[in-house]
């Protein structure tokens, strides 16, 4: 299995911050890997022969060989059991369980964000109107978890760069590239973040124009 190729499924337009999430592991371990996308715009991942490899029908899906796997965090911790060589997560067990939690968290909360800054604001420089009162709380719960994680002006979130890094600085650029204050250390935190070869390889893709808001 570990020579077998490598095949990434993304959305057509390259905004999932999930999909994004997958390419950074991929490139940070050096794998070489084929790029795919899939055209959300018209539903080709509910196609049977997607549907058949993704299962859950959504992008990323990563095929390593026959295998094939969707959701980006699951996805991460297999190549980190894959390919140890260059680990993503932390290698002490309870910096690695926290970062996944913040994996977690940035998935499944924090959805006023998401809706009023779509990923739209970080590729495709869209603008969003002045964020609602339930945004506004969950900006200020996301900057509260951001800086109790980054004490001082540690340059990562447990030390050695980890893939969480990448997953919160994303959500941070919602809001920061749409110009919404953002406290400063966490902006500073942020840009160095962005500037890591492996997420400007991903930022530099060439996109279609744009047809959908991308949650």
């Amino acid at each position: 299995m570990q020579e077998s190729r490598l095949c990434l499924y993304a959305d057509a337009q390259f905004v999932s911050p999930y999909a994004m999430s997958v390419f950074v592991v991929l490139d940070e371990k050096g794998l070489p890997f084929e790029l795919s996308t899939v055209d959300l715009g018209r539903d080709a991942n509910h196609e049977s022969s997607y549907a058949a490899r993704s299962l859950t029908q959504r992008v990323p899906t990563l095929m390593h060989g026959d295998f094939a796997l969707s959701e980006s965090s699951a996805i991460a911790e297999y190549l980190d059991e894959a390919f140890p060589e260059t680990l993503v997560y932390p290698q002490d067990k309870f910096l690695r369980a926290r970062a996944r939690q913040v994996q977690a968290w940035l998935r499944s909360d924090l959805m006023p964000i998401r809706q009023e800054r779509s990923t739209e604001v970080v590729f495709y420089g869209s603008q969003g109107a002045a964020l609602t009162p339930a945004a506004e709380a969950a900006a200020q719960k996301l900057f509260y978890v951001a800086e109790a994680l980054l004490p001082g002006d540690t340059a990562n979130l447990f030390g050695t760069w980890s893939i969480a890094d990448t997953d919160l600085t994303l959500m941070l650029n919602r809001l920061i590239l749409n110009g919404d204050p953002v406290p400063a250390r966490l902006v500073d935190y942020a840009t160095r973040q962005w500037e890591r070869p492996s997420v400007q390889r991903w930022v530099k893709l060439n996109r279609p124009p744009l047809w959908i808001a991308a949650e």
